[in-house]
C-alpha cells in the first residue's frame, strides 16, 4: 500500500511514518525541505529512537521523498496512486496544499479511478481534516467535487504525541516519546475497509478532540507560558517548579471538569488520564524548549482554541476557569524573539488598547469575558515587571 505524506519533519516521520511503516505502507514524504528530502531519496530509510530509559530504536524503511515546491507534478503523480493521503505540517500550512491534493484528485478521476481515498489531516487542531477538505474543494469543478464526494473521504482525526524540537548529525533521526494516540473519525471515511493497527476509529470524534485539546495542549501551553514567565526556557525545568505544576494542575482540573461536564467522561479514568499527561511532560528523556511549545501565541488565544474556547463553555455551565484565565493574561507578555506571532503580539500590544488587542486575537464578543481577559492580562504584566 502506498501513503503520500506532506510533512516531512520530525512529527511527520516519529509518528506518522513509523505508524504507516508499521502497517507495510510505501510512504511518500512530501516537503520543500531540501536536505529531509534528498537524505529520505538517498537512504529510504531512518531512524526513531523511544524518549525513555530502554532507548530502543526502530527503523522505518520503504521510504522516499518529493519536493514540492521543485516538483509538483511528482506529487500529483503520487496522489494519483495513492491508497491513503495524511497530513503532519501545521494548521497554517493545509491551504498551501489543497492546490495540489485537489490536482491529485482530478488527476484520479481524470484516468477514471474508482477506489476510494481517505486524506487524514493529523495536526493539533479541531476539524483539521474537513477545513482541509473545504480548501481542497475550492480549486475543484463542480463535476470534480461530485467525483470526490462519491470517492475522497476527510475523516477528522486526532493525534497526541510528543516531539520535541531536536538538532542530530543524521538529519532523519529524531526521538519520540514512547506514548502516542491516533483516533479517526470512522463515519467520515471513505475506506473504512482501510484501517490501520495501532490506530483507534470512533464513531464520534470530537470527545476525544477535545479531551486531547483542552488536556494536552492546554497543559503543555500552560507549562510553557507559567514556565516562561517564571524565567525558565524549558519545559523540563519549568515543572520542576512547585509554582508552575501546581498552575497546570489547577488548569486541568478546569478543563477535566468541562470535558466530564459535557461529554461524560467518568472522572476516576479522566484523572488518570491527566496524571499520565503531567507524567509525560515531566520525562527526563523529553525536554523540550519553551519557545517551540509556546510559539504562535496569537493562534493559540484564538476563539475555538485551547484556552479561550474552554474557558467560554466553562462559562456556559457555570464552571470554574479561573486558572486558564490567568494562563492567558501570561500569555500577553510572551516575547519570544524568534517567533513572529510573539513579536507581532508585542506590537500589537504597543500600538494598540488592550482591550482591542484582546478582542482582535480572542475573538471574543462576551463583553463581560474580554473585561476578565483583559484583567488578567493587566495584572500579569504588572506582576511580571515586578
Amino acid at each position: 500500500m502506498k501513503d503520500v505524506h506532506f510533512g516531512a519533519g520530525n512529527i511527520g516521520r516519529g509518528f506518522i511514518g513509523e505508524t504507516l511503516a508499521a502497517n507495510g505502507f510505501e510512504i511518500t514524504f512530501v516537503d520543500v525541505n531540501e536536505q529531509i528530502i534528498d537524505a529520505l531519496n538517498d537512504k529510504g530509510i531512518y531512524t526513531i529512537e523511544l524518549a525513555d530509559e530502554s532507548h530502543k530504536k526502530i527503523q522505518v524503511s520503504n521510504v522516499r521523498g518529493i519536493n514540492n515546491g521543485q516538483d509538483p507534478k511528482a506529487v500529483i503523480e503520487a496522489i494519483k496512486e495513492a491508497d491513503l493521503v495524511t497530513t503532519a505540517i501545521g494548521p497554517k500550512i493545509l491551504k498551501f496544499i489543497a492546490p495540489l491534493i485537489a490536482d491529485g484528485i482530478k488527476a484520479r478521476q481524470e484516468t477514471g479511478k474508482n477506489a476510494k481515498l481517505d486524506v487524514i489531516a493529523c495536526e493539533n487542531m479541531i476539524g483539521g481534516s474537513q477545513s482541509l477538505k473545504k480548501d481542497v474543494y475550492s480549486h475543484l469543478d463542480t463535476e470534480s467535487q461530485k467525483y470526490a464526494d462519491e470517492y475522497i473521504g476527510f475523516p477528522n482525526a486526532a493525534v497526541d504525541r510528543i516531539v520535541p524540537l531536536q538538532k542530530h548529525e543524521d538529519p532523519l533521526f529524531v526521538s519520540v516519546e514512547p506514548f502516542k494516540e491516533w483516533v479517526v473519525d470512522e463515519h467520515q471515511m471513505a475506506n473504512p475497509d482501510l484501517k490501520l493497527t495501532s490506530v483507534e476509529y470512533a464513531p464520534d470524534l470530537q470527545p476525544y478532540i477535545e479531551r486531547k485539546l483542552f488536556s494536552v495542549n492546554t497543559g503543555h501551553a500552560t507549562v510553557a507560558y507559567t514556565g516562561k514567565y517564571r524565567g525558565y526556557e524549558d519545559i523540563g525545568s519549568a515543572i520542576k517548579d512547585t509554582a508552575v505544576l501546581t498552575q497546570l494542575k489547577k488548569v486541568l482540573k478546569e478543563t477535566g471538569d468541562l470535558l466530564i461536564n459535557k461529554w461524560g467522561f467518568e472522572r476516576d479514568k479522566h484523572e488518570a488520564y491527566q496524571q499520565k499527561i503531567i507524567g509525560r511532560f515531566q520525562n527526563p528523556y523529553l525536554s523540550d524548549d519553551i519557545a517551540r511549545v509556546g510559539r504562535t501565541p496569537i493562534r493559540k488565544l484564538g476563539f475555538d482554541e485551547r484556552f479561550i474556547r474552554p474557558i467560554r463553555e466553562a462559562k456556559e455551565r457555570g464552571l470554574s476557569y479561573t486558572a486558564l484565565l490567568e494562563t492567558v493574561g501570561m500569555i500577553y507578555t510572551f516575547d519570544e524573539p524568534k517567533d513572529d506571532e510573539s513579536q507581532k503580539l508585542q506590537k500589537l500590544l504597543k500600538e494598540h488598547s488592550l482591550v482591542n488587542v484582546v478582542q482582535e486575537t480572542t475573538g471574543l464578543k462576551d463583553e463581560g469575558l474580554v473585561q476578565e481577559v483583559v484583567a488578567s492580562a493587566k495584572k500579569a504584566a504588572k506582576e511580571y515587571q515586578v
